[in-house]
């Protein structure tokens, strides 16, 4: 009955959303994640949730496997925080998405589902892959240029600045940024207005761009 209710739940919600068990196997598949995955609900549950999505990180690695490493924090009752995954959709396409864990633990069964709560981030992505191969690009230029001390001055950066655009170059979007400082986008808007306004420049890509050529960063 409790398990009906959670997804009856989980059917309404705007993520995309499926319950795995501790075996692996999906019990539960929402509308969003037909839409966004591809997959129809009798073609899903019950079935491996590694072999179904094939799931990589940003460095390639496979993170969906037999042994996943989301059960186990579950199971031992840890906290999993928010990730992205490159995953399979049902057309062979590749999307990336971010997820959220919560876990669902039924007193009476003496067994958890693990609730996953998926976004597609994939055009985030495709942003950020376009940001680090304009820093390479100008990490390029600049040791090709003449030394950085024939520049013209600017004022010095804080030390909570230089981290910003660190992150930035990184490829890192400002929602990440923000989040990875612990301080509020209307903090990271001024910090990004203040570094713009020392080094003479209109946005933040032309900030990075700016500090690793004066080596800054």
């Amino acid at each position: 009955m409790l398990e009906r209710e959670l997804f009856s739940v989980l059917e309404g919600t705007a993520d995309a959303a499926y319950a795995i068990d501790e075996q692996g196997l999906v019990r539960s598949w929402n509308r969003a994640a037909e839409e966004l995955f591809g997959h129809a609900p009798a073609d899903v549950l019950d079935k491996p949730c590694a072999e179904l999505f094939q799931g990589r990180d940003a460095l390639g690695t496979q993170i969906c496997s037999e042994h996943c490493n989301v059960i186990e924090c579950a199971k031992h009752h840890r906290e999993t925080p928010n990730y992205d995954l490159e995953v399979l959709t049902r057309s062979g396409n590749k999307v990336w998405v971010n997820i959220s864990i919560l876990v669902f633990h039924d007193e009476r069964a003496h067994h958890n589902l693990v609730v996953h709560l998926a976004r597609n981030i994939t055009e985030r992505k495709k942003q950020e892959q376009l940001t680090r191969k304009l820093i390479s690009i100008a990490k390029d230029v600049s040791s090709l240029a003449e030394d950085g001390n024939s520049l013209a001055p600017v004022s010095p950066l804080t030390e909570q600045e230089q981290k910003v655009l660190r992150l930035l170059a990184a490829g890192k979007g400002p929602a990440r940024v923000a989040q990875e400082l612990k301080i509020t986008p209307r903090t990271l808007r001024n910090h990004i207005h203040h570094v713009n306004q020392k080094l003479h420049t209109r946005n933040r890509l032309e900030a990075v761009m700016q500090a690793t050529k004066r080596k800054l960063i």
